[in-house]
């Protein structure tokens, strides 16, 4: 306790890192109150009452990134999740064009056009998805718009592309002025929103009756507890490769000659397995939910049950696919190889170039194995938490999309912190030894 006092009290000695948190604080509490703030011409407790169950789905997976704004009609109500698809797809873009892999490998110029295209780009996929969210989550539902004319339905779409191109500026600043990941720390702003109302809820629910009482309760936050743990060993896990320079000697220096670690993530492709899982799943129940086959209808029913048994394995069968998928598009042991031959390195006992690419082509095979597969059982955790008689809204925290960033971004935040303290010679946050988070790996984007 006194070191973490002692800690609290090096950072507010420090000025920059001070005001960045100050800073960081102040963007977030700005976020939050945009969230709360419902478009013009709608009615929030006809709106509230009618969304209560429509928290299922893709639906309820943006709902939760977007902190609840989705389902509250907000001017934020789509959130970040625009700037993410156009992220996800110039990041495709990149491994499919000639012209955006030169992009990439341009620097910091190159890096600014990419942010210019992914700009406009989220202008572009937030104009297609305004007015699908109008009509499917404000219009169709009976009292919710007092005046539906066309100049409110221009107004409201107008309005959320604002609201998603200021979220994205909010998230730039926080990268620029802040401390963390901006737009990761959005994202997990909205996900640690809805935690406390979701403790009061299973804690209410464990006192009142036969909910078991306060020890079931502790036995509930001792799991959770060693879920984060298990995540935390996940999202840090890597298998290091050992590479040596060769040495060169320019008069009575001597450079080179020094070992050093490719870290190879075990987790190498984060969320996104688990996105494009949920996207997947969420697809053929659409189209069979138009139509009135039995057949269909009994498919839906089986699969429209999130905690069910063939939902969730075949969930955790689409992850573990996606894993190897993303992984194999994201990680380039060819270029790896061919960057690490030019500048003179080599594993020891392979030979540089060809075998070296398929020597970490064979590593990274066999390591996104135990992470897919444990990727894949922590997503389908809520399902078992669930099963335990747990409350499926404090569930959600036992797994999933939002524990992996949760913790994900903790880490990096702390690590940035960390960096801060050991520049000015204080101890870290972790007298033990030093906090490793996704960026301090070769990571991909959130």
């Amino acid at each position: 306790m006194k070191n973490l006092i002692n800690t609290l009290r090096n950072i507010w000695k420090i000025d920059d890192l001070r005001v960045r948190i100050l800073n960081t604080l102040g963007f977030v509490l700005v976020y939050r109150l945009g969230s709360y703030v419902v478009l013009p011409g709608v009615n929030s407790e006809i709106l509230s009452a009618a969304n209560k169950s429509a928290n299922e789905g893709i639906v309820g997976l943006i709902n939760i990134f977007a902190g609840g704004a989705f389902s509250r009609a907000s001017i934020f109500g789509l959130g970040i999740m625009p700037y993410i698809s156009a992220s996800i797809v110039v990041q495709l873009l990149g491994m499919a064009l000639p012209y955006f892999r030169k992009l990439q490998m341009s620097g910091e110029s190159g890096r600014k056009k990419i942010n210019q295209i992914t700009r406009f780009l989220t202008v572009a996929i937030t104009m297609l998805q305004a007015p699908g969210y109008i009509a499917s989550q404000i219009t169709n539902k009976v009292g919710v718009v007092t005046d539906p004319s066309t100049f409110w339905y221009i107004q409201s779409v107008l309005i959320l592309i604002t609201g998603t191109m200021f979220v994205m500026w909010l998230g730039e600043k926080i990268t620029d002025k802040g401390i963390g990941n901006g737009i990761s720390i959005i994202i997990m702003i909205g996900i640690i929103a809805r935690l406390p109302f979701a403790f009061v809820s299973e804690f209410g629910s464990r006192l009142g009756g036969d909910g078991g009482g306060l020890i079931m309760l502790l036995i509930e936050l001792v799991l959770l507890l060693l879920v984060i743990m298990g995540t935390i060993l996940l999202v840090q896990g890597t298998r290091k490769i050992p590479v040596q320079f060769a040495k060169k000697i320019v008069g009575n220096k001597q450079t080179g000659g020094v070992r050093q670690y490719i870290p190879l993530k075990v987790n190498a492709a984060g969320v996104m397995p688990i996105i494009f899982a949920q996207a997947i799943m969420f697809i053929p129940l659409t189209i069979a939910g138009f139509s009135e086959s039995e057949a269909l209808s009994g498919f839906v029913r089986t699969f429209s049950n999130h905690y069910g048994f063939w939902y969730n394995l075949v969930f955790a069968l689409l992850i573990i696919v996606f894993t190897y998928f993303y992984t194999a598009i994201t990680v380039n042991p060819n270029q790896m190889a061919e960057d690490m031959k030019r500048n003179g390195g080599f594993v020891p006992g392979i030979i540089p170039g060809k075998k070296t690419a398929e020597f970490i082509d064979t590593i990274m095979s066999r390591i996104t194995l135990p992470g897919s597969v444990f990727l894949a059982f922590i997503a389908i955790l809520p399902a078992f938490a669930v099963k335990i008689n747990i409350s499926p809204e404090f569930a959600q925290f036992y797994g999933g999309t939002s524990l992996l960033i949760l913790v994900g971004v903790v880490l990096d935040t702390l690590q940035q912190i960390e960096s801060h303290l050991l520049m000015r010679h204080y101890d870290g946050l972790m007298q033990s030894g030093r906090i490793k988070g996704r960026s301090s790996m070769s990571m991909t984007n959130a």
